[in-house]
């Protein structure tokens, strides 16, 4: 089978089974104080301090259970990709 097509058809796969994913309705609140899209965006740009902290201890998390799900997601999907330089970095053409 060809390469190309092999990797198409492990990506469908992927796809696929992602999209059977579900959080747990345990994980989603809608009570005053729960981290909704702007802590989403925080916790997002801090991701990467928190990953190492969360090596060194278990108190810290990267991600808040329980929030308000969708727009906590897309905040912290903006926050990793937008404030925390996502894709932006490796774009950047060297000079010469």
């Amino acid at each position: 089978m060809n390469p190309i097509r092999t990797a198409a058809v492990a990506i469908l796969l992927a796809v696929t089974l992602s999209a059977c994913a579900s959080q747990i309705d345990a994980g989603v609140t809608k009570e005053v104080g729960t981290p909704g899209f702007l802590w989403g965006i925080w916790h997002g740009f801090i991701f990467p301090w928190s990953f190492i902290g969360s090596l060194f201890n278990p108190d810290i998390a990267v991600y808040a259970v329980p929030n308000k799900g969708g727009w906590y997601d897309f905040g912290f999907f903006l926050g990793i990709t937008v404030l925390g330089g996502g894709s932006f970095f490796g774009s950047k053409k060297s000079g010469g």
